[in-house]
């Protein structure tokens, strides 16, 4: 049998990429009977129909992890691409990707695009809120190539997914990595200040360098956080927050309206930025009425 990845999956068709090449193939029924459906980014052992060259997934090598939105596994690492304007940048969206990529464990990265669209004074507005978080900020343009180099080594031996709102050019980095991906992208609606969907189908695509690949993912405008089953767990996804909680005078303190809390005081302080903790607010209060219910 010969080891690969699936690269696509297209009505119960899995495209997986080996050593040979890439085949076509269908899973077997035994997986339908215990309820496993292969994903995009599954290693697998496939056995090949010498008369027409295509396969049958016989066997799904343990995930390293599996998202559900996009549904994928052995992803290592996201990269939240945002745009500093056209569409203006959205922190609150940008947290709650951060969230997102804190819950399921992964590397994680922060792009900022079309810089040359800003300003330094904007450009070092969120430099300042997001270097309290230690996260890898890469600012680049694809007019220019500014930063390209630096988001291409980040990417190498992971298996990322790059997220983030439709029109931000999650598409066009991607295609500056490597023109033969040929990724269709969009322009931004004037009216609304979006992008509108460029991608359809989750796919993983080769960069050339071994073990990478990448994930273009269709545009979000919103995240449900239903995901988060306890209101205490939200502050660990806040790395800043997280740093400061043992400091607070009660155990589990929600750094809110609790007294003596280290973190509001951080806040005060400016070690916290105050945009992120009303996020965290508003993220907060969210789960709580999601509980409710």
């Amino acid at each position: 049998m010969l080891e690969g990845i699936i690269v696509k999956g297209i009505g119960g068709f899995y495209y997986v990429k080996t050593e040979e090449g890439i085949f076509e193939c269908r899973a077997r029924g035994v997986f339908r009977d215990k309820n496993i459906t292969p994903l995009v980014g599954d290693r697998v052992a496939i056995r090949i129909n010498k008369e027409d060259n295509t396969g049958y997934v016989e066997k799904i090598f343990e995930r390293s992890s599996q998202l559900i939105r996009p549904p994928v596994a052995n992803v290592s690492q996201a990269v939240i691409v945002m745009s500093i304007k056209n569409p203006s940048i959205n922190y609150w969206l940008l947290d709650r990707f951060l969230v997102m990529a804190e819950h399921e464990g992964l590397k994680i990265c922060i792009i900022i695009n079309k810089l040359d669209l800003a300003s330094e004074d904007e450009i070092r507005e969120v430099e300042d809120i997001y270097a309290k978080t230690q996260y890898p900020l890469i600012k680049t343009s694809i007019l220019n190539d500014k930063g390209i180099d630096e988001l291409r080594d980040i990417l190498k031996n992971n298996i990322t997914v790059f997220a983030g709102p439709s029109g931000v050019g999650k598409s066009s980095l991607l295609n500056k990595l490597h023109p033969d991906f040929r990724l269709k992208t969009g322009n931004v609606s004037k009216k609304a200040n979006r992008g509108n969907h460029t991608t359809r189908h989750v796919e993983l695509l080769y960069t050339g360098m071994d073990n990478t690949y990448v994930l273009d993912t269709p545009g979000f405008s919103s995240l449900n956080l239903d995901f988060i089953e306890k209101e205490t767990e939200l502050g660990s996804y806040f790395k800043e927050i997280d740093k400061y909680k043992d400091k607070c005078r009660f155990t589990g303190c929600l750094h809110f309206m609790e007294p003596d809390c280290e973190v509001k005081r951080q806040v005060e302080k400016g070690n916290i930025s105050a945009r992120r903790y009303n996020n965290y607010l508003q993220f907060l209060e969210e789960i709580r009425n999601l509980r409710r219910y």
